[in-house]
């Protein structure tokens, strides 16, 4: 059964650096540890422990992989085996599906092996990067943005911000489009269709007039795109009234798309900018512009790591910097929200949406077909952990979409819209959910009191043994404890209905 609350998470084994030929797998004669790790660290712990062989070798064994470590001793591998073979494994009521077939979907009519696609970035900029990742198993890329420009990159030109075991939260660009000409990105078109012709090629535009965006159009279409995405959103140009900007100007969205979609056969998509309050009249102007689908969200306008001593933000390039495009894991959030706002549109019925910002794990994924999505689209995680998540993203989909009986993607696309509204009007206030207290796995730390005496309604207090004890005349059910508590040792419990509005 798949846990909403795994048994192991990210920080059992935050230590982990995630190697490139791992040296554990060369010092464990039993199987390769780096590929149950990385299962583990991105949400497939089930896929891990059915991927161990029958019996433990770990009983038997002097754990040499974790003094082989490239920080030895300080990743509990044997620990974490054990924990597969003995919690996760007895839990595991589906077994790993046989092929992935239900993985397999479309956009907007084109046939995709799974749903994910790498973004319109520097992921995809290159026939080798591209070659790569189809060959690990991605389905498709959006080709980094094609365009006439002359294109000039900073250095540096990535910054972001870590969470605290040094895995990057945040993620700032100041980077722009591709940095090659029209012909050589058209050559690489031809080169990737013809040798690997079951995978989708997006390719992002950017003109800069009307004519100029039909004419990639029509470029991109002759020589063996599948789709374009109309790059309406790109936060770095440097030169004004392109990318963002023209995603805040309906009238340009609408001209543009419409120039696109006379000049080419294929599906046109559109990126709108996330820069705004709503997307509704950006969507709107693409719908009426002929779009057959929307790719949302790319990066938001950001400032970050304001340097104390030379007063420069980051990257710093000689002194200056720049507002640039934020993504990574810290943008899921609001990502979901364009998302969602977009599926809730009726013009949208029967329209795509690929949907992208945050996605690192099969689950993070999840969330955006749930909320609308038909495919994902993928940069940062992939700028940091490779393009071999694919076999994580795919692996755990595929597992919980045989586990929930589904027969494929297309049967979870949108189900979580009906729950969601745009305001907390409809939600229901007369009950409060107490924080249940599992006394063995607290170890009497105190954050649960510190955080509900100074941030919350003075509800828990640790008594004489160090264990928090809760004053339920007082607690409202914030369930602020339950986020805080590093030992996952508080979970929501009892219901209380109160009386008049009143507990």
């Amino acid at each position: 059964m798949i846990q909403s609350e795994p048994f192991i998470n990210r920080a059992d084994m935050i230590r982990c650096a995630l190697c490139l030929n791992a040296p554990c797998d060369t010092a464990c004669p039993a199987f390769s540890p780096s590929d149950i790790l990385r299962r583990i660290w991105f949400s497939n712990e089930q896929v891990a422990a059915q991927s161990l062989p029958e019996k433990n070798p770990c009983l038997t064994c002097s754990a040499v992989c974790e003094r082989s470590c490239v920080r030895p001793g300080e990743v509990p591998v044997r620990d974490l085996i054990n924990r597969l073979y003995y919690q996760v494994k007895p839990e595991s009521e589906t077994l790993l599906p046989a092929n992935e077939d239900r993985l397999q979907c479309e956009m907007c009519g084109i046939p995709l092996e799974n749903p994910f696609m790498l973004s319109s970035s520097v992921v995809a900029s290159t026939y080798d990067m591209c070659a790569r990742a189809f060959e690990a198993g991605w389905a498709g890329a959006c080709f980094k943005t094609i365009c006439n420009m002359d294109i000039h990159e900073a250095s540096p030109r990535f910054s972001a911000l870590t969470g605290d075991g040094g895995s990057i939260a945040g993620f700032k660009n100041i980077e722009q489009l591709s940095d090659h000409s029209v012909a050589e990105n058209m050559e690489i078109f031809r080169r990737l269709k013809k040798e690997y012709p079951k995978k989708v090629i997006l390719a992002s535009i950017m003109g800069q007039n009307e004519k100029e965006w039909g004419k990639l159009a029509r470029q991109c279409e002759d020589n063996g795109a599948d789709a374009v995405e109309l790059n309406f959103s790109c936060p770095n140009m440097a030169e004004g009234g392109l990318g963002s900007d023209i995603g805040q100007n309906p009238d340009l969205v609408e001209r543009f798309t419409s120039s696109a979609k006379r000049s080419c056969s294929i599906p046109v998509l559109v990126k709108p900018t996330p820069n705004v309050a709503s997307m509704v009249p950006q969507v709107m102007a693409s719908l009426r512009g002929g779009a057959d689908g929307i790719s949302a969200i790319n990066t938001i306008k950001s400032v970050v790591a304001v340097n104390p001593h030379t007063y420069v933000s980051a990257p710093a390039v000689h002194g200056r910097s720049a507002v640039g495009g934020y993504s990574g894991r810290a943008v899921k959030p609001i990502a979901l929200n364009f998302v969602s706002e977009i599926g809730k549109m009726e013009e949208m019925k029967g329209k795509h949406i690929s949907g992208m910002g945050g996605v690192e794990t099969w689950l993070d994924a999840l969330e955006f077909m749930l909320l609308g999505s038909g495919s994902v689209q993928v940069t940062t995680a992939v700028m940091q952990y490779g393009y071999r998540i694919i076999e994580d993203l795919k692996s755990g989909l595929n597992l919980y979409l045989t586990e929930k009986g589904f027969s494929g993607v297309k049967d979870i696309i949108g189900l979580g819209l009906d729950t969601l509204s745009a305001t907390t009007d409809v939600l229901e206030r007369d009950t409060v959910i107490y924080p249940d207290i599992n006394r063995e796995r607290c170890i009497g730390c105190g954050r649960c009191e510190i955080s509900c005496m100074d941030g919350g309604h003075q509800a828990i207090r640790l008594n004489q043994d160090r264990r928090p004890v809760l004053q339920a005349k007082k607690c409202v059910g914030c369930h602020l404890c339950i986020l805080v508590c590093p030992q996952r040792a508080l979970t929501p419990g009892k219901k209380r209905v109160a009386v008049s509005g009143k507990k």
